[in-house]
């Protein structure tokens, strides 16, 4: 047929439907076609296991060294901070909040909603929290599969697209399927897909989308076979239905992306299984609009054959189960795009015809990470890619070689007799372009200007062509040898660079400073050098990376926070408070009738929350602070964060009521925000309602079982309400907080005095103990194991733990009295017993208790004299306190005796020794109260 000099003859000859002499052809050749296709697979068996070795090891040597990388990046937020991982999160939560862990209804939702990528790093956490190695190797092993399957539906698709030509050999196009799966396998650009945790959404996607394929191509199969020997068979709808609609629904809750299979689908229903060339589908569209005549088809009845009614009905499944699901989505958005800002995605903001310029030089950055993946980075915001200005912008030439290119292949699809080619480029092309286009800006604007991430499946399209290309040389003896030669360098090329690659994912600093030598024009990967660095509290290092983004992106308001809050770290507060003051000049004027959260991104409101607390730290300044808190949530009423911040200012002030009002103002935007209910519950506790505080801690505790001040502070109020119940709640409370901190001294302090309630002396001393090991401050755990080991007989051994606190707290006057207390009765030592009591009444001269211990010294001194002027004067200033009377009257009783000795007599001489009428004298005011 390709020899037949009529062109529109040739058209005719291409289908199998079309004349009746090829009818006869296939019928006589159908048992040649189906049989040695079975008896290959028994003979080639050996062949299979050996690609799928091959395939194996490709990518575990490729992947092996991502196992040892951390969690970086995106992977913080969607695994370490997202609660929806956590076995105490019900797991509704997953279904009902984005990838990010946060609520679909809100607006600050990125919108990606990936519930069946979630639900596996969840169980990875059940099976080892954040420890990174589980998370990556399960990542390889998914890129292991997805390479596994996709071999499989290559030497299919390419089966399909050869059909009963032998043109290809079977073993050329098994050798095709075997080099697309390893380019693929080994390709560079996969590392943000498969080293990074978060990539996982585009493996498990992949998964799925291959496999909705496979199902979509075996419930049309026996319809295909049955349409070659001109005989109708019905569409396997049950496995239509059920295998591809769940493994599509599947791929797109894994990722978006997944919605695109469809037209895969379409492309493979209408190239391979139908055999239509792309000009009878010209011609169709021609007839439909009626443009011109068209010459009819050689068979009367063919033009029905191709589109019949399980044709009709198969495409109208597939633009039902597409419309279906992306209503669906849109319905599970809330029918709202995320806001994205123009650092994000610049072009997004630009003006025609800027803008589309612009997203099409994209086209071709994205197809230059496919052909020549040298210079990979992680992230491709901001001014990475600076916009086309216009048409004069010698960029323009690159957008049109890529669109030329394309273009060419296109037309090679469409031109060329070879029916064999013009399907395999389709379906190349098809793979290669439509998984691409919700990334391509076409549809809506997305959220960054590159993500190597994105095109993990279109670089399957990519490894189809560039692994036929590599076939159609092998078939010319001169290029032979030159094209096997490209290609092994190209696969471990390729293979090497992907191993290298994966140590740039090592942490957080080598993952950013890999993009800075790349892309020196993104002010974020500066700020996020240095938040790396900040995070290891190198804050200069840091300071000079948000400076040196201040200095790229000056309208970037996050980059001058960092800045600010590095200066905050520094202790330099007049230097942060005005890198603050900077950012806050940045926010756009306030518009009639514009909302801000539509111009404004969350995280910039972190302004106000950063300069309200470093100012808050100077107490005269509060009502200050106070004002910023009120003009961030002027600007968005639902800035929880600055009604949380403004609640803690107005506690601070001892505006316990208003305080309590903001809180439940805040309710009503985040009515399942924990902290919000604990901030409650604090409020009632200064405001002396334990039973209300302990609901609204119980309440945190529901929507957040781990939050620690919740469960610390509850376990406190359980352990006051007494009662054995009450105590073991209390207890297990604080267990739970020391298996997240196991460094947490309140808890130990707190489990010593549940202990020393129920007796157990031995348990609480230890508990004291290693709260004091942890801080060597802690004035509650020092005085109460001081007390209790005086309580237990232990005096001596009290003593250097009331040293150590008042050391620390010199004014601890409890501490003082009991250490006094035993260097009177166990030490002996009176000097040091006056030395503590007299430093009491330096801090609080009026302490009636250290002033009576005062002269309960002077009396073991048997200085009545001066006991008794010491005791008239504590008497005067505590008249209700029995117990100084009493002593008093003991020691007048005792001075009247010795009065009545001579005068030089040892012991008058001693009462008297050092007494001053004037030492213990009240003031007036004191003594007229008196």
């Amino acid at each position: 047929m390709s020899t037949n000099p009529n062109p529109q003859q040739e058209y005719a000859h291409a289908h199998p439907l079309i004349t009746q002499q090829h009818q006869q052809q296939q019928q006589q050749h159908t048992h040649r076609i189906i049989t040695p296709l079975c008896s290959s697979r028994g003979s080639s068996s050996q062949r299979n296991l050996l690609e799928f070795l091959c395939v194996c090891i490709a990518c575990i040597a490729c992947y092996y060294n991502s196992t040892q990388c951390g969690l970086v990046f995106d992977d913080i937020s969607a695994i370490r901070d997202n609660k929806d991982l956590r076995p105490s999160t019900p797991l509704r939560n997953v279904f009902l909040n984005d990838f990010w862990g946060t609520p679909m209804r809100k607006e600050q939702s990125h919108k990606s909603y990936r519930p069946l990528t979630v639900l596996t790093f969840r169980f990875n956490y059940l099976l080892h929290a954040l420890e990174p190695f589980g998370y990556h190797a399960v990542n390889v092993v998914l890129h292991v599969a997805v390479c596994v399957l996709w071999r499989r539906v290559c030497r299919f698709l390419l089966h399909q697209c050869a059909g009963h030509s032998n043109a290809t050999s079977s073993s050329a196009l098994n050798t095709c399927a075997f080099v697309a799966t390893l380019l693929f396998a080994v390709h560079p650009v996969h590392t943000d897909a498969v080293t990074s945790v978060v990539g996982r959404a585009e493996l498990l996607s992949s998964i799925c989308y291959l496999a909705a394929f496979l199902s979509y191509a075996q419930a049309v199969s026996t319809s295909s076979l049955s349409r070659r020997c001109r005989t109708e068979a019905p569409t396997n709808w049950l496995s239509l239905c059920i295998c591809f609609g769940s493994c599509l629904l599947a791929s797109m809750l894994c990722k978006e992306q997944g919605i695109t299979i469809a037209g895969i689908c379409l492309a493979y229903e209408l190239f391979v299984v139908q055999q239509l060339r792309p000009i009878h589908l010209w011609h169709y569209v021609l007839r439909l609009f009626e443009e011109q005549h068209v010459p009819k088809p050689t068979s009367p009845s063919s033009a029905g054959r191709r589109w019949s009614s399980a044709l009709l009905k198969r495409l109208a499944f597939l633009a039902a189960i597409t419309v279906a699901l992306l209503v669906g989505r849109v319905y599970v958005m809330g029918a709202q795009l995320p806001i994205f800002t123009r650092f994000d995605n610049p072009a997004s903001a630009a003006d025609t015809p800027v803008r589309q310029l612009t997203y099409s030089y994209l086209i071709y950055l994205n197809s230059l990470l496919l052909l020549f993946p040298s210079n990979l980075c992680c992230d491709w915001t901001m001014g990475t890619v600076p916009l086309i200005e216009g048409f004069t912008d010698v960029r323009n030439l690159a957008t049109l070689a890529t669109f030329a290119c394309l273009l060419g292949l296109a037309a090679q699809a469409f031109l060329t007799r070879n029916l064999t080619q013009s399907r395999i480029l389709l379906m190349g092309l098809a793979w290669l372009v439509l998984p691409f286009l919700p990334a391509s800006n076409l549809f809506f604007p997305v959220g960054f200007v590159v993500a190597e991430r994105i095109l993990y499946m279109p670089s399957m399209g990519y490894s189809l062509l560039v692994a036929y290309g590599h076939t159609q040389l092998l078939q010319r003896w001169r290029w032979r040898r030159v094209s096997q030669l490209a290609l092994i360098c190209l696969l471990l090329v390729h293979g090497l660079k992907t191993h290298l690659r994966n140590y740039d994912w090592r942490n957080e600093y080598t993952l950013f400073m890999s993009g800075v030598h790349v892309n020196n024009r993104n002010a974020k990967l500066y700020n996020n050098v240095g938040h790396a660095l900040e995070n290891e509290a190198r804050y200069e290092e840091a300071l000079l990376y948000f400076e040196q983004a201040v200095r790229i992106q000056e309208d970037d308001i996050g980059a001058h926070i960092n800045v600010g809050r590095t200066y905050n770290n520094l202790k330099r507060y007049a230097e942060a408070e005005q890198a603050y003051l900077r950012a806050k000049a940045l926010f756009p004027q306030a518009k009639p009738g514009v909302s801000y959260h539509a111009r404004i991104a969350p995280n910039h409101l972190n302004v106000f929350i950063n300069l309200a607390n470093l100012i808050a730290k100077n107490q005269t300044r509060l009502e200050e602070a106070d004002h910023l808190y009120r003009q961030a949530i002027s600007m968005r009423a639902d800035y929880v964060q600055a009604y949380i911040n403004r609640g803690d200012i107005l506690m601070k002030l001892n505006r316990t009521a208003q305080a309590q009002e903001v809180y439940e103002q805040a309710l009503l935007y985040d009515s399942e925000n924990a902290d919000i209910y604990y901030n409650l519950g604090v409020v009632f506790l200064e405001q002396g309602k334990s039973q209300q505080a302990n609901v609204y801690f119980d309440k945190a505790l529901e929507l957040y079982p781990e939050h620690e001040q919740a469960l610390l502070n509850s376990a406190i109020l359980l352990q006051e309400l007494g009662g054995a119940e009450a105590r073991q709640l209390s207890r297990s409370r604080l267990y739970r907080v020391l298996a997240k901190d196991a460094h947490n001294e309140k808890v130990y302090f707190n489990l010593g005095m549940l202990a020393m309630d129920e007796s157990s002396f031995d348990e609480a001393e230890q508990f004291f103990k290693r709260a004091i090991h942890l801080k060597s401050d802690f004035r509650s755990a020092l005085f109460n194991l001081a007390l209790l080991l005086a309580d237990t007989q232990r005096p001596l051994d009290a003593v250097p733990y009331l040293n150590q606190l008042i050391r620390h707290h010199p004014t601890h006057v409890k501490g003082l009295i009991l250490l006094g207390d035993i260097y009177i009765n166990h030490i002996k030592d009176l000097d040091a017993a006056e030395t503590c009591y007299r430093s009491i009444l330096r801090h609080e001269p009026h302490n009636t208790q250290g002033l009576h211990n005062l002269c309960v010294v002077f009396v073991e001194r048997k200085r009545l004299a001066k006991a008794a002027a010491c005791l008239q004067y504590a008497h005067r200033l505590a008249p209700g306190e029995d117990y100084i009377g009493r002593h008093l009257q003991i020691v007048l009783a005792r001075l009247q005796k010795i009065d009545k000795l001579p005068e030089t007599s040892p012991e008058r001489q001693l009462a008297y020794e050092d007494y001053n009428s004037k030492e213990f004298k009240l003031p007036i005011d004191a003594r007229t109260h008196s």
